[in-house]
């Protein structure tokens, strides 16, 4: 068995790190286009729904006023 200890710096932690975060970055810029399609479709339905739904709940809570000549 070697006795060889092999310390490792800051910057070996710090190379690792970067390398690492760098994937990740590349990963997430691929995303990117097709993840904002996405959030601006799904945006565009909750809208829809809250409008039909807020649409659906005024006719049901308005009143008829009938106003008669006498």
């Amino acid at each position: 068995m070697s006795d060889q200890h092999t310390k490792i710096t800051p910057e070996d932690l710090e190379r690792k790190f970067r390398a690492l975060q760098g994937d990740v970055q590349e990963a997430v810029d691929d995303k990117k286009p097709a993840l904002a399609g996405v959030a601006a479709g799904a945006g565009v339905v909750l809208l829809l729904i809250f409008f039909l739904l807020g649409k659906r709940a005024g006719k049901k809570r308005s009143a008829i006023v009938e106003i008669r000549r006498i």
